[in-house]
């Protein structure tokens, strides 16, 4: 019974399609929180450790979360695509 459902989709190549889409998706999403997560670790650990460098920090932490999301946008958008 599994086999037949496992060579249906294979042979119509859409389930293994949306699979793929909503894996990537997903594995995007996650890597993006965990990265925006390290960084907002490691700001607040460098303006523990340098308080006058507070501005700078979080200057710098923001223009990286920023680029973060936005190559997890154009990655969850050819995600998108797929489907």
């Amino acid at each position: 019974m599994l086999l037949s459902i496992l060579l249906q989709a294979v042979t119509t190549g859409a389930g293994l399609a949306k699979l793929g889409a909503g894996l990537g998706t997903g594995l995007t999403v996650i890597g993006a929180g965990l990265g925006i997560g390290k960084i907002g670790q490691s700001a607040m650990d460098g303006i523990a450790r340098q308080p006058e460098a507070t501005g700078d920090i979080r200057m710098n932490m923001i223009i990286a979360a920023a680029l973060i999301e936005g190559v997890a946008l154009f990655a969850v958008v050819v995600c998108g695509f797929i489907l």
